[in-house]
Parts: C-alpha cells; structure tokens; sequence
C-alpha cells in the first residue's frame, strides 16, 4: 500500500508540510500541474515513503492530493490518450506522435544519455558547436514528473534547448509522447535538428548489471536504430566516485554497448580516452572544453562532486554532445 498520511502546508517557498500530529515540518515537493498550488494552511495528503527511508535523491515528501483547494478540476473534454493510465493518477494528453506516413522526414541525430546530469553538459556543448534545435526527450529510469527539473528549464530559459517531450510513463513536459519511438519520430516535425534523449533527474538504481535506470539509454538506442536515425551514446566515465563499478567506463554505459543490437557511436574526450577498455568498438576521440562549462553557469556538481574533482564525469557528456553538433 502507499504510505500516505495527512499533513498540513507550513510554508510554500520552499514548501514544508506537518504531519497530523506532528509540529515537526518536513520538506515536500508537489507536481502542481497535477494537483495545484498550494497555500499555507492547506490540508494534503503527501506520500512520505521516500524521506521516512531516508533516500539522497527524492528525499522529500510528495503531495498526492490537496483537500482544500485541488478538488474541483474541471479535466479535459477532447483528449482521450491517458498517461500514467489505470493509476489513481492517470489524465488525459495531447500526443506529438504523427498520422501519416507520407510526409516521414529523414531522422534527426539521437545522442542517448544514462543519467540526467549529463543532459546540461551535452546541450551545452552541441549548442557551443554551433548545433541549434536540440530537443529533450524524458524518459522512463528517473523521476517521471517533467516539472521536477531544474535543469530542463534552465536549458529551456536559455535556449539551450528546443523543446521538452515527456514520453512513455514520464509527463507532464512542454509536449507528451505516448511512445518513445513516437517522439523520436516526430522530432523533426517539430522543428528539432537533433535529440537528446534520457531519463529525468533521481535515476534508479540497484547496483545489479541491469537493474538501473541507465538501462533507459539502450531503449533510446533502439527506437533511434529502427527510425533509421544515427545513434550516439553519452559515456558514464568517473575518476571520483567510491563505487568500483562506476569508475572508469561505468559499468551502466558498459551493459547499454554490450546489449545495443546496433552500430552505436560513443564519443569520447581526447583526454580521458585511456579510460575506455579495448574492444568496444566506433570510439570517436573528441576534444573538450571543461573550463569553459565550468565558467557557464549551468551545474557542475553530482553526487556531491564538484567537477575539479571528478572531470571525466562532466567531458563525457560534453564529449558526445559536441559530436552531437556535428551530425545535425
């Protein structure tokens, strides 16, 4: 069962709530294109499940209904497509997925990323190498709201990227998507010159081989392959982080290689090229500018690492978007 409890809004900027019974405030997050604003003094139901385990990345509570202001939407007289279909909070979308097959463009460049810290990085890079018109695809493997990202509307803000589409089970992006393959296909009647596309912020893991929400990047490897489109792949390359299995070529872009069922490019930067293990194969050196990312003012932290203290995190991503660059 969901472990829901009743709570009230203590304050909204950052938004806190109290549990029933509690004077106690815990942080929380609310999806208001779900379910409102919010004010203080309201009485919501909040999912507490993630903060009472005490988890690093969705450590808060989230509002699940607001009983004093969120009861009385009006929904939608035209959609019919469901996302998040035959859960307690399934609504209704307009798809960007196209009718005819006539008027199929060639497929635009897809650069697949694992994890959503490289997503800032590769925009960066592409748009510093002269590409416009990149576009993000959310997929499933992270936090599936389109709204939690910071990093999406930064980008966004300053048109570093073209548009937002939350597809599959992720919504509530600028556009939806009922299929990855969908979006894919429908990029380039969107005006988008090329595609990056990756799960959204809070990747899943569970330190299995396949069990992680990298494993996102090899369904965005496939449906890229079938639309016909040239595929690159964002290398996880670390020198910081404690784990073992991410140090290196991290063993999620390892798996994604091992079991992609098609030629898939993964540029690597010029200097960090010695971290990837022989026999993988369409390796492109490519050159890279860290300081300058670093000057940019869009993040250059993860995990609690500054980028002076695991590099090779951040090249990788700007490695692949700059090839990104030059493939639209």
């Amino acid at each position: 069962m969901l472990k829901l409890r009743r709570a009230t809004v203590s304050s909204t900027d950052p938004l806190e709530i109290r549990l029933e019974g509690s004077e106690q405030t815990r942080p929380a997050w609310a999806d208001e294109s779900m379910v409102g604003p919010s004010q203080v003094g309201d009485e919501v139901i909040v999912n507490v499940e993630a903060l009472d385990l005490g988890l690093g990345s969705g450590g808060f509570d989230i509002v699940h209904a607001n009983l004093t202001r969120g009861l009385a939407a009006g929904g939608s007289a035209t959609e019919h497509v469901m996302k998040l279909n035959y859960s307690s909070l399934q609504h209704p979308v307009a798809s960007v997925e196209r009718e005819a097959e006539t008027d199929r463009a060639p497929p635009v460049p897809v650069l697949a990323i694992g994890l959503h810290g490289h997503l800032a990085p590769a925009a960066w890079a592409a748009s510093e190498a002269g590409a416009t018109g990149i576009g993000y695809i959310q997929t499933g493997g992270g936090a599936l709201p389109g709204s939690l990202s910071r990093d999406v509307r930064e980008l966004l803000d300053r048109g570093l990227l073209a548009g937002h589409v939350t597809a599959g089970p992720a919504y509530g992006g600028e556009r939806e998507a009922i299929t990855l393959t969908g979006a894919i296909d429908a990029a380039s009647s969107l005006g988008w010159n090329g595609v990056i596309a990756g799960p959204g912020p809070g990747i899943l893991g569970s330190g299995t081989a396949f069990g992680h929400g990298g494993m996102s990047a090899l369904d965005v490897i496939h449906a890229g392959l079938s639309l016909g489109a040239p595929v690159l792949l964002s290398p996880r390359l670390s020198s910081g982080d404690p784990r073992p299995r991410h140090r290196g070529l991290s063993h999620h872009s390892r798996a994604v290689l091992d079991l992609a069922l098609g030629p898939v490019e993964l540029p690597v930067p010029a200097e960090f090229i010695e971290m990837i293990p022989e026999g993988i194969d369409k390796v492109v050196a490519v050159e890279v500018d860290l300081d300058a990312y670093g000057r940019s003012g869009l993040p250059r932290r993860t995990m609690g690492r500054d980028l002076e203290q695991d590099r090779p995190f951040f090249a990788g991503p700007l490695a692949a978007g700059t090839r990104l660059a030059g493939l639209t």
